[in-house]
């Protein structure tokens, strides 16, 4: 521990002056600082948003799952430009703005419907659960001008419509053992990638305000081919979508790529949630948006057919069709008289590198169909969901005793009952829902603003291990929502108008094994979060979290296998200043312990120092960050936001000993066209060979080009 210490003041001691400096500059000019507007249309609120959403990173067991955001700053970005009229916005036009939760939703429509529209944006601060910091995350994207609304026709929409043409390129500099020559004739066809090491990414789409979307996604993953071999059509992945909304009674129509979102998502969800567990102890409650457009890159997490959602009165009646082939190793089984196929597991990375990954592609057939009714008034609204899925080809997985529940057969139905109401300023939620095979799952939870300085929040789930969740996404430890009970309690604190505090506490069992766990256990995860805004160009907060969990003991003397219970600790201590409306500074100290069982605590932590820059004069703006980082192994890897260029997304890990940079340049060349540039590298004190198999990299190194171009028409 004491080496441990003294390696990282060795390492940190002149970045502790820079932050002193940084510090001292602060103070010197508190005044100042404080007399800076919040910058409406910055990129600010979307980042928190982002690294709320992914704060989990940490701690879960898919954490080095790439995810998609393109949905939340597409939509957000959109706003900015089509602010969204919050006189005459329905409950759904307001879930958009996913800044809000849907206590504020409510309010703010009773507080219309009793007082008239708003007459000034600030009038916000007399509705229950909005204040000044509320009001500065939506108020670039809402609206409160009296607008008619003018009779849309679909020859309008295509005349009036706006054009969106965006091209990214992104590489890993440093040669790859994949990408390098092989000249040994006899080696596996697996041994080397089969395409180049660029990354591309294309989109087109065309949209009407929020009444039309068409458009197309296209993407190639490095090592894939393009417009040869195995890729003759160019890119590996294309995704489309045409999409109305608001017509009459049609509420949604959705023909080619499309989501569907229900409910808490414990029936049926496609998509990204935005919503779980984080200092936002509100965000617990997802905001289920029905049918919507698709326009992201995940290869499997959508549906590929039609859909539609009519309203009459207080009902709304989705239904919905999809047939596409997803990616699955696929086993021949000879018989006397013929040759069966069945498929031994589903491949979800998206990935056709490799020769097995382009043998795997589209190997199986997925059909999906069902309904949603919804009743909705003021105060109440109701649910019910049912969707069948059907592959072409029986699943035959190799299950062991940990997931020996897991759905292994041909066809699944599920169906669920969801619902949520209003009672002064609480709001009462669930979903339960059950698969084919029997099994169960429930949640049921409440939001309570007790007055405007004191929120509660509560969530209690119990998701039988013999649950079927294949297309579910509601709040929960595992990466399935099957095999776990819980029991959520958030409380936030507006102390004052520049102090708060919010903390919650979950605390987990698990009735049956899980991957590496051969044994029932349990856990808990804990957040406490100080926030500390002096001035409104000014924040930070320190944050402490603790998950303990139980993991299999690895110690091949024992005779006897065992559990033992880990111990992860994460200490943060975060600062973001404007020190004016072109220069922001952001500072970070994170701390990270674990400990198995009766071993040594390991121990971890990253600094970094964030500067970024927005010229009022020339269309330029700059983003740096220089990180150190020292971590004994990569269990204790920390994941921070990175700023990247539009639509793409950056939250590496943090691990072993080094430093990290990165510079991102965004130029404005006219009125439509839009440059971005990134550049960031990883350099490794104490290794010589970053990575293993075909992403191995003979050096301490590793570097990545992104270059995007955006084009309005």
């Amino acid at each position: 521990m004491n080496s441990f210490l003294q390696n990282i003041f060795q390492q940190i001691k002149y970045y502790i002056k820079s932050i002193i400096f940084f510090t001292l500059v602060f103070i010197l000019n508190y005044n100042g600082f404080s007399q800076v507007p919040t910058d409406p249309y910055s990129e600010d609120n979307i980042n928190q948003k982002i690294e709320d959403i992914t704060e989990n990173l940490n701690n879960t067991e898919n954490s080095d799952e790439e995810l998609d955001y393109t949905d939340l700053i597409s939509e957000l970005d959109f706003l900015k430009t089509n602010p969204l009229n919050i006189n005459t916005a329905n409950k759904e036009d307001l879930k958009q703005l996913y800044f809000l939760n849907d206590i504020q939703i409510h309010n703010l429509i009773e507080y219309i419907q009793k007082n008239g529209q708003l007459v000034s944006i600030y009038e916000l601060q007399y509705v229950d659960g909005f204040d000044i910091k509320t009001i500065n995350k939506i108020r670039a994207y809402i609206d409160i001008s009296e607008t008619l609304k003018p009779h849309v026709t679909l020859p309008k929409m295509i005349k009036y419509g706006k054009n969106n043409l965006m091209i990214r390129y992104q590489q890993i500099l440093e040669e790859q053992k994949g990408f390098t020559a092989n000249d040994d004739t006899s080696a596996s066809p697996n041994s080397r990638y089969l395409g180049s090491p660029e990354k591309i990414y294309a989109r087109y789409q065309f949209k009407y305000s929020n009444k039309l979307s068409f458009g197309i996604t296209a993407e190639k993953d490095a090592g894939e081919e393009f417009f040869n071999g195995t890729q003759k059509n160019g890119f590996d992945f294309y995704s489309a979508h045409l999409f109305f909304k608001d017509f009459g009674k049609i509420k949604a129509l959705a023909i080619g790529d499309y989501q569907v979102q229900f409910g808490q998502g414990l029936t049926l969800w496609s998509g990204l949630s935005f919503s779980g567990k984080s200092y936002d102890i509100m965000n617990i409650k997802k905001n289920a948006q029905g049918i919507k457009k698709y326009s992201s890159t995940d290869e499997n997490n959508f549906l590929r057919g039609i859909g539609t959602t009519v309203g009459i009165k207080n009902f709304d009646l989705s239904v919905f069709y999809s047939n596409k082939k997803i990616d699955a190793s696929k086993i021949v089984s000879d018989t006397l008289d013929q040759e069966d196929f069945y498929i031994s597991s589903i491949q979800e990375t998206g990935l056709h590198g490799k020769q097995s990954e382009v043998d795997s592609k589209d190997a199986l057939g997925e059909t999906i169909y069902g309904a949603h009714l919804k009743y909705n008034n003021n105060r109440l609204t109701l649910g019910a969901t049912a969707f069948n899925l059907k592959y072409d080809t029986p699943l035959n997985k190799n299950l062991s005793l940990y997931n020996q529940f897991d759905f292994n057969a041909q066809e699944n139905t599920s169906i669920g009952l969801n619902y949520s109401y209003f009672l002064k300023n609480t709001n009462i939620f669930g979903e339960v829902s059950r698969s084919e095979n029997g099994g169960t799952a429930f949640l049921n939870g409440a939001l309570l603003n007790l007055n405007s300085r004191v929120s509660f929040s509560i969530l209690h789930r119990r998701y039988e291990k013999d649950f079927q969740p294949l297309l579910s996404s509601a709040l929960g430890e595992n990466s399935k929502n099957a095999n776990e009970q819980g029991l959520f309690l958030g409380i936030l604190l507006d102390i004052s108008s520049k102090w708060s505090l919010s903390a919650y506490s979950d605390n987990i069992m698990f009735p049956w094994m899980r991957y590496r766990v051969n044994a029932p256990s349990d856990g808990n995860d804990y957040l406490l979060q100080v926030n500390y805004n002096p001035s409104s160009a000014t924040e930070m907060y320190f944050r402490f979290k603790q998950k303990n969990k139980y993991l299999n003991n690895t110690d091949e003397e024992n005779i006897i296998d065992y559990i033992e219970q880990t111990v992860k600790q994460n200490f943060r201590y975060h600062i973001y200043y404007r020190v004016s409306n072109s220069f922001k500074l952001k500072n970070q100290i994170e701390y990270i312990s674990y400990k198995v069982g009766n071993n040594k605590t390991r121990h971890g932590y990253l600094i970094f120092q964030d500067v970024s820059y927005k010229s009022d004069k020339i269309p330029v703006s700059l983003s740096a960050r220089y990180a150190l980082f020292d971590t004994d192994t990569y269990d204790e890897r920390i994941y921070a936001y990175e700023s990247d260029v539009l639509y793409a997304f950056s939250i590496p890990a943090y691990y072993y000993k080094g430093s990290r940079i990165y510079l991102l340049i965004k130029y404005k060349i006219s009125k439509n066209i839009n440059l971005g540039i990134r550049f960031a590298r990883t350099y490794y004190n104490n290794k010589n060979v970053i990575s293993s198999g075909l992403t191995e990299i003979q050096g301490n190194t590793k570097s990545e080009i992104k270059a995007q171009i955006r084009m309005k028409f």
